[in-house]
């Protein structure tokens, strides 16, 4: 670092890139810096991908059970049980958490499972209904969802799966913008909780004023909710 930044980073400004600002204030995000922070979350993306998919089968599996019993504990303690209210949930992909066995016991519980779809490029989120009997078809990315003429909701609390996230609730996908650009169109915002991986958390995603923060994030390992001062 130069005297001048030395100088900068004792002031509070900083005109270093996203990934150098990293290492001196990693709650900082100049507005300017855009299309820095958008390379720097894309490398981050691909980073954090290929490490979970070092993650073993067993270990893969021992996580999605841990994080399915958080997520269990959250929806009886918020919602006692969420039975009646419409819980949007997600088909795994590229190693994220499995939780379909949750979504077999929740729908048995009285759960309304929905599942997103991308029905328009570049649209909001389209949320259908799932149950266990569900015959489902080829979506985008190639991934199962419900039929077109499966029931269209609305859901009262949401499921994002992450690929990172940070102690301000704020998610890094996978750069689509889909699930920012879906809440923001939704007449009554969910109950939003991100799902991910302990080892994904960074000390920040550097927020962009499209971002959304969750309300809640659970790992295998916390239950962190989140508040605008936090």
């Amino acid at each position: 670092m130069t005297s001048d930044d030395t100088k900068k980073a004792k002031d509070g400004t900083f005109s270093s890139p996203p990934c150098l600002t990293q290492e001196i204030n990693p709650t900082y995000v100049d507005p300017e810096k855009a299309p820095d922070v958008a390379r720097w979350r894309n490398a981050k993306r691909e980073e954090l991908r290929a490490a979970r998919k070092t993650l073993s089968v067993d270990e893969h599996a021992s996580i999605s059970a841990q994080l399915a019993g958080q997520l269990e504990s959250v929806l009886q303690s918020k919602f006692e049980g969420a039975r009646g209210l419409i819980l949007s949930m997600y088909w795994p992909i590229k190693g994220e958490p499995d939780l379909r066995p949750l979504m077999i016991k929740l729908h048995n519980a009285g759960v309304i499972i929905a599942l997103p779809l991308v029905e328009t490029k570049a649209a909001p989120l389209v949320f259908r209904l799932w149950t266990p009997e569900t015959k489902m078809v080829r979506g985008d990315w190639n991934i199962p969802v419900p039929p077109a003429d499966a029931e269209q909701l609305t859901p009262d609390i949401s499921l994002a799966p992450l690929v990172g996230w940070d102690n301000k609730g704020y998610r890094l996908g996978y750069g689509g913008g889909y699930f920012d650009r879906t809440l923001a169109a939704l007449a009554r915002s969910p109950f939003k909780i991100g799902v991910g991986y302990t080892s994904a958390k960074l000390a920040t995603i550097y927020p962009q004023p499209h971002d959304i923060a969750m309300d809640l994030i659970v790992t295998e390992d916390e239950i962190l909710t989140i508040t605008p001062s936090s």
